[in-house]
């Protein structure tokens, strides 16, 4: 397995990537995203719009170099299923059905980042912070 353990960096690049496309996205169309989390019924839309940037930016950038990515994912994975429900909750229409799948997936895959981590190629296993399940599920 000492081969592929390059496997979990290709992941965060895979799951981390969109997302801090989906934030520069965001900061560059300020006005029209505002705008849709307004039109959407979200109390002070400005406010929903820097959570969503600092998520999607911030956490994606975390991601990708594999720093605290057991918090980064979580918090990621809970924006997900959030975003989901609320931006695509309109399952009569295909596109909106395929996005809130979208999310639910990428939920689902930053979870799998919750549990078994960084990998070897991150800043987390530079520093000491890898805790191998392993090793816990045996002691069980």
């Amino acid at each position: 397995m000492e081969r592929f353990k390059f496997l979990p960096l290709l992941g965060r690049i895979l799951i981390g990537a969109p997302f801090v496309m989906s934030g520069l996205g965001k900061l560059a169309a300020y006005s029209a995203t505002v705008g849709y989390i307004a039109a959407m019924g979200l109390p002070v839309p400005p406010l929903a719009f820097l959570v969503s940037v600092l998520i999607e930016l911030g956490g994606g950038l975390l991601l990708l170099s594999g720093y605290r990515v057991r918090l980064v994912s979580v918090v990621m994975a809970v924006f997900c299923v959030v975003t989901a429900l609320v931006f695509h909750h309109n399952f009569a229409d295909q596109n909106q059905m395929i996005n809130f799948l979208k999310n639910v997936m990428m939920a689902g895959g930053l979870l799998q980042i919750t549990w078994f981590g960084a990998g070897a190629f991150s800043l987390d296993a530079r520093l000491g912070r890898i805790v191998l399940r392993a090793s816990s599920l045996k002691a069980s």
